[in-house]
């Protein structure tokens, strides 16, 4: 199997400069989107990851349209409580997971997922609460950065899983950040002590290197504070902006290497 692309789209704001524009729409110095670089690759499915739900009609019109499959990711902030208002000092035990659904009973579990944590846990959920909701119509997987075992090696969190409700893939990444090969020999620690699974994958949030000066500068906007001295432009605090390695160029020369 090759290395997967995961797709990021701009409904995930400050994410990504991706569109999901029908490629039909699709305007010339505008915007790349990913379904016209799905359909001129030739890619027969498109892994869409995003932080909310908001692109997913969207997406799943414009997939039925060109004869493309979906495959649609929900990432999310898991805590310990989701019952406890997020602080600063309250963050410590927060990572990122992504819960996959695998039919359209699965989509309508997401969206319970979502709503859960953003009517009760301020945009986060809980193991325990999601625990409860748990049906096999969906799957999950640990994306490599965000993941507990990035916050915990990276920034000595204290984040603490409970995934006995089922069995995670992980994902590993290789972007040409300097902590990729600690975070992969930890990932590949964790899994092979508890019998899990991994996958190659690399996130894809532009369409070429030289779209890296444009996703930068997107991001310092989305990330301003007006009236302080974390004002974006001049002080943006980007993280995994040391590489330009998060395109889907990269992802296809790295890809027909492993091919």
């Amino acid at each position: 199997m090759g290395m997967l692309p995961l797709f990021k789209s701009d409904f995930s704001i400050g994410k990504s400069i991706l569109t999901l524009n029908h490629p039909d729409k699709s305007l010339d110095g505008g915007s790349d989107s990913i379904f016209e670089i799905a359909q001129s690759n030739g890619l027969k499915e498109v892994i869409l990851v995003e932080n909310c739900l908001t692109g997913f009609l969207q997406a799943i019109k414009n997939s039925e349209d060109l004869g493309i499959q979906l495959i649609f990711g929900l990432s999310l902030i898991v805590c310990n409580d989701l019952s406890q208002e997020p602080k600063a000092n309250s963050r410590q035990d927060e990572s990122n997971i992504i819960v996959f659904a695998k039919n359209g009973s699965g989509c309508k579990l997401l969206n319970k997922i979502y709503s859960k944590a953003f009517t009760e846990g301020y945009g986060r959920i809980d193991y325990k609460n999601l625990k409860k909701i748990w049906e096999p119509d969906v799957f999950l997987y640990i994306p490599f950065y965000d993941s507990f075992i990035f916050k915990n090696a990276m920034g000595f969190n204290n984040c603490t899983p409970e995934l006995s409700f089922t069995e995670p893939t992980f994902f590993i990444e290789e972007n040409g950040l300097p902590f990729d090969s600690l975070i992969r020999e930890k990932v590949l620690s964790y899994c092979e002590k508890n019998n899990l699974k991994t996958e190659t994958a690399k996130s894809i949030y532009y369409k070429s290197r030289d779209d890296f000066a444009a996703y930068q500068t997107y991001k310092c906007i989305c990330n301003r504070k007006y009236g302080s001295a974390d004002f974006g432009l001049v002080n943006p605090k980007l993280e995994h902006c040391g590489s330009k390695e998060f395109s889907f160029e990269s992802w296809k020369e790295k890809n027909d290497e492993i091919s």
